[in-house]
């Protein structure tokens, strides 16, 4: 850290954190202590999973070695094999693989992980060919890109308002239908388009979006035994991680294999936006199964 920074980490950081630790043991209700012990033959296996699983993926699109690329991948999954195992015989698992024989929690993870996927290809993606197909600035890019997440502070809390009456799998089809929907109005965009072109784009997937994430993460969280809230709310992170780190690295893969065509960003974002539309779908199809 620069020396000249640290005036302002005691000014701001350091009341802030003073503040949050203060009001959390005014106002929040005091928890009992859990009695159970940090796991840290779990934490290891977890780690070496998904820290050989995701470079694998990445390694594609970097040109890695195949050896390198099959190895890594390999054994990735077969530590993430052990790791699994392990969670089923443990009582306060660190991976909550019991609850998802629960229809629902399983099926509102899976959804969860489809859409921050399809989220995190959509904006690493255009940036580039924002960038390096229509000339644009790093200005420009940020402005483009901002309705979709600004969108999201006007419907992120009508949803969840929805959600007090309707069930989330039927508002999270309904966005995740609409943000499927944006996204193929994204994919088919013709190129060179205008600014309020791209931009109503955008707001259309941040509308979709915003309906699904509010009451998604309150069946997940609700779907848990009230004994077993803390790990249904820390799925709601997992998922989410999961969702973004296999994005981040499908969008290194594809830019890789599309990277000696003729019009190598034009063909990646066509082949990325096309993919994340899949998975985007593949999330409203999920969300609809809840209704069963």
């Amino acid at each position: 850290m620069a020396l000249g920074s640290w005036p302002w980490l005691f000014g701001v950081q350091v009341p802030l954190g003073a503040l949050s630790w203060w009001l959390s043991l005014r106002y929040l209700p005091p928890s009992p202590p859990s009695g159970h012990k940090f796991d840290p033959l779990s934490a290891l296996l977890n780690a070496i999973a998904l820290g050989l699983f995701i470079p694998g993926l990445d390694g594609i699109g970097r040109g890695q070695s195949a050896i390198a690329i099959v190895l890594e991948l390999a054994i990735g999954i077969s530590v993430g094999t052990v790791f699994v195992r392990r969670q089923l015989t443990l009582r306060a698992p660190m991976l909550p693989i019991d609850l998802f024989r629960r229809p629902v929690f399983a099926l509102s993870v899976a959804t969860a992980t489809c859409v921050h996927a399809a989220a995190m290809i959509t904006l690493i993606t255009l940036p580039f060919y924002f960038q390096y197909v229509e000339g644009m600035t790093p200005i420009e890019i940020g402005l483009l890109i901002t309705p979709w997440p600004a969108v999201l502070v006007v419907v992120g809390p009508l949803a969840g308002r929805l959600s007090d009456r309707y069930p989330a799998g039927l508002l999270g089809g309904i966005g995740l239908a609409v943000m499927t929907c944006g996204l193929l109005l994204v994919l088919f965009m013709p190129e060179h388009a205008g600014k309020w072109d791209i931009a109503w784009r955008m707001a259309v997937c941040g509308t979709g979006f915003g309906f699904f994430q509010s009451p998604n993460n309150r069946l997940l969280i609700s779907s848990a035994p009230p004994d077993r809230a803390g790990a249904g709310s820390g799925m709601v992170s997992t998922a989410r991680l999961v969702g973004q780190t296999t994005g981040s690295a499908l969008v290194a893969v594809v830019l890789g294999l599309t990277h000696n065509s003729p019009h190598p960003v034009v063909l990646g974002m066509h082949v990325a936006i096309g993919l994340a539309a899949g998975f985007a779908a593949l999330g409203t199809m999920l969300s609809w199964a809840r209704l069963a």
